[in-house]
């Protein structure tokens, strides 16, 4: 793992999404599911994923959901249970309520909350099968009281076998029944558009490959969607007081995730970063997935060198992390200078992992940069909002004649005369039609 200082780190990083083969695909698989329905979603499905179905197959039975208690050992059902109440403690603290508020003239203005109503989950399938994601994309939807959540996975995930019988449990710990077995851009756009077996989604939520992510950007503004995720990323701000081991350990939990993900290490401590290095070797030696993690660290890792802890902080702000681990000696000092971050990880004992399957809070987290303007999926990303307002007679006499100024000043008669039809029907005039 280089050591470098941060004048010899480039600390934008560029991500592109896809080439334009890829994205040409993505039009073409998504434009045919829009004309053919299901017929296209299942030769998709066999051309892809090389499991042929016919369209009463697509959905996953109760018995199958069932089944899937019995391929799984008791302690994962034990752990995910767990995690689920975590996740559920923490989202419920999130959630709105409506409100009003009353004036004196009687004029009411407030905001109505809604949950959306139907909300699509991705989970993908193959090198990356992640029953946690369930979790976390579902529990915030449920929270926010969305009656109808539809999850999608390929239906190769578990082999052989069919779906992974881990995401199965998984659903049904979160209370998900309506499950397809289809993935990739042709379940993207099932959902956002719907099929003869699919009834369609007001947004799309979960991680999937680059054919999952560009199909996702191709049908938002006909659905929502939660992002359109980069690599992962964590970066460690650590002082001389870190234990190397601990920190090694936790760059290459993300190093492991896919080969451009990013590892760096921040730190004013030079015989810490070389120290690291050091670990970071090791501990790759070990690794079941160490082609991986290898490749991430040797292309998009690095351990910077700062000069100050308050340098190290304005590199952190800049890299604007999805994962910050703050390993110093008084970490909690430091939280109130941190500007850009998704999740921020306190003390050496707050892992990364430990937020990514079982503190409480959501481990899908703005990527590339993009934790500088948007935040970690909540309750807040499955609800609308629509504003109230009702003006008393009262008030509309009173503030007319400066609604019509407003009104005139921007070249909008018709704005003006519906008010000014008002205050004349009420006897209070107005300045006469066309006036200006």
């Amino acid at each position: 793992m280089k050591v470098v200082s941060s004048k010899d780190f480039k600390l934008e990083r560029e991500v592109e999404y896809g080439t334009p083969e890829q994205n040409q695909a993505v039009k073409e698989i998504v434009a045919a599911i829009k004309k053919e329905g299901d017929t296209a979603l299942l030769r998709y499905t066999e051309q892809f994923d090389r499991v042929a179905l016919t369209p009463n197959q697509l959905r996953v039975t109760p018995e199958e959901l069932q089944a899937a208690y019995g391929r799984v050992e008791q302690s994962f059902v034990s752990a995910i249970k767990a995690a689920a109440a975590n996740i559920r403690a923490f989202h419920a603290r999130q959630k709105r309520n409506s409100w009003m508020d009353l004036q004196p003239d009687g004029t009411i203005l407030g905001q109505i909350i809604r949950p959306l109503k139907r909300v699509g989950v991705y989970v993908p399938g193959g090198k990356a099968a992640y029953p946690s994601s369930v979790l976390m994309n579902v529990i915030p939807a449920q929270i926010a009281g969305v009656p109808e959540i539809v999850m999608v996975t390929p239906p190769s995930t578990g082999g052989k076998e069919g779906i992974d019988p881990y995401i199965l449990v998984a659903a049904a710990e979160a209370g998900v029944n309506e499950i397809y077995r289809v993935g990739g851009a042709q379940a993207v756009a099932a959902l956002a558009f719907g099929t003869e077996s699919i009834a369609p989604v007001d947004k799309i939520c979960g991680p999937g490959n680059i054919y999952v992510a560009l199909a996702k950007r191709e049908v938002y503004g006909a659905v929502d969607i939660d992002s359109i995720a980069g690599p992962s990323e964590i970066v460690v701000l650590a002082d001389e007081t870190a234990e190397p081991a601990y920190v090694a350990a936790d760059l290459l939990s993300q190093a492991e995730h896919d080969e451009m993900a990013s590892a760096i290490l921040v730190t004013p401590s030079q015989s810490l970063a070389d120290s690291v290095a050091a670990e970071v070797e090791r501990q790759l030696q070990e690794l079941p997935r160490q082609a991986i993690a290898r490749s991430s660290v040797e292309n998009y890792g690095a351990i910077i060198v700062v000069e100050s802890m308050e340098e190290g902080i304005s590199v952190v702000n800049r890299l604007a992390p999805e994962h910050l681990e703050i390993v110093v000696e008084d970490p909690m000092g430091l939280v109130g200078s941190i500007e850009n971050a998704g999740a921020i990880f306190l003390g050496a004992y707050s892992s990364e992992p430990v937020g990514d399957y079982f503190a409480g809070p959501n481990h899908i987290i703005p990527t590339n940069g993009t934790a500088r303007f948007s935040s970690p999926v909540d309750v807040d990303d499955f609800i609308k909002k629509s504003s109230l307002i009702y003006y008393s007679k009262e008030a509309l006499l009173r503030d007319g004649k400066t609604i019509i100024e407003l009104a005139r000043r921007e070249g909008l008669e018709g704005h003006a005369r519906a008010i000014e039809i008002r205050l004349k029907n009420e006897g209070k005039g107005g300045d006469g039609y066309g006036e200006q």
